[in-house]
């Protein structure tokens, strides 16, 4: 059930929704466009850009550019995800999923908390976004992925929050350096105060005077060996299950279906490190069993697994965080999601102790 709350045209012409969305199922996927669109009809379509923000950690969008290679078609993004779900499947023995380990939950949640460790690592891994930008001008589908909608304890209640508007100008663009750990696989919060890091974007967007716009923030060309993501930053998720999968995407899968696919823990330490020939062939005995076997669907994949297996799949060098003006008062801040933090994940050390990170400020016009 999708219900949008509250939507308005502000003074100079931009749409904005807040959508609450009762998923149906564990997994699902909803065309958050159409749904706009018969709700709002041209209030919403006559815009030709479209900011969409999920404020979850296992629900968000798809990246326009992977979208069109999946041509827009539900079908192959359902497939896209299976392949995902048989790399993390539920219940394969994640230190997330040990509640009773969980020290940051009251004994009350961890009766009611669900064990999503496998949603977490798909959004990761399949590069879902919390924040996407789309150019809808040929209404093609924008599709919101749930991936832990229905579980033990009940339905969750997902929140959305899309703006239309017509175009968006550069304002900014700096080079901020953040510290990383010296562990050659770890993953940094960069939502913690000691980064610092959020609180130059704020500045940044409130200096320029940004109250509707949007940040994109990507690895400078010179960093190596890492990526980001926006997700819970969970210590056993981070610091065990996300560490698993770097080492070994094939881990979890291995694990849960043993006799289903040969042991990925046998292939030469080798992969690694360099070229998948084997781990692309695994792959394709997984792709068989599943009957995925759409020409578009395969060669995204298989070109994920082309490159280093530690490349964790499709873990994106660049993110997005909105600008939004939560207040009403004409000025920009950076919402999140209860559980949402950029991170920055690394699988190879860096000698500097430190990474670059180039960012640009975007004001929608």
């Amino acid at each position: 059930m999708v219900v949008a709350d509250t939507a308005g045209s502000p003074a100079d012409g931009r749409f904005q929704a807040e959508v609450r969305i009762e998923p149906s199922a564990r997994v699902e996927i909803i065309d958050m466009q159409e749904q706009l669109a018969r709700e709002f009809g041209d209030d919403f379509t006559k815009h030709p850009k479209a900011l969409y923000v999920s404020h979850h950690t296992t629900a968000g969008y798809l990246d326009q550019r992977l979208a069109a290679r999946l041509k827009y078609d539900g079908e192959n993004v359902r497939d896209f995800l299976r392949v995902f779900h048989t790399l993390f499947p539920p219940d394969a023995g994640y230190v997330h999923d040990e509640m009773h380990l969980r020290r940051e939950l009251s004994d009350e949640q961890r009766a009611t908390e669900p064990k999503n460790a496998d949603s977490h690592l798909t959004f990761m891994g399949a590069g879902l976004k919390s924040c996407a930008s789309y150019d809808q001008r040929d209404g093609h589908p924008v599709w919101f992925v749930e991936l832990d909608g229905v579980h033990d304890a009940g339905k969750r209640r997902r929140r959305t929050t899309v703006v239309g508007y017509g175009g968006e100008e550069e304002v900014a663009r700096t080079q901020i350096e953040v510290e990383v750990p010296s562990h050659a696989i770890d993953a940094s919060n960069l939502r913690d105060p000691e980064h610092g890091f959020m609180d130059r974007l704020l500045a940044l967007a409130r200096e320029h005077g940004v109250s509707f716009g949007r940040f994109d923030v990507s690895l400078a060309p010179a960093e190596r060996n890492a990526g980001l993501t926006v997700n819970e930053y969970e210590t056993l998720l981070m610091s065990h299950d996300l560490r698993e999968v770097l080492a070994d995407p094939f881990r979890f899968v291995a694990e849960k279906s043993k006799a289903a696919l040969m042991d990925p823990r046998s292939i030469p330490a080798k992969t690694v490190n360099y070229a998948q020939y084997d781990a692309v062939q695994l792959l394709n005995k997984l792709l068989d069993r599943m009957g995925v076997r759409q020409s578009v669907v395969e060669r995204i994949v298989n070109r994920a697994l082309a490159l280093p297996v530690s490349h964790f799949l499709r873990m994106k060098r660049g993110i997005s965080l909105p600008v939004l003006d939560l207040g009403g008062h004409g000025e920009g801040d950076i919402p999140r999601g209860t559980y949402q933090s950029p991170i920055l994940v690394q699988w190879k050390g860096s000698k500097r102790r430190t990474r670059v990170l180039e960012v640009r400020l975007y004001r929608f016009v």
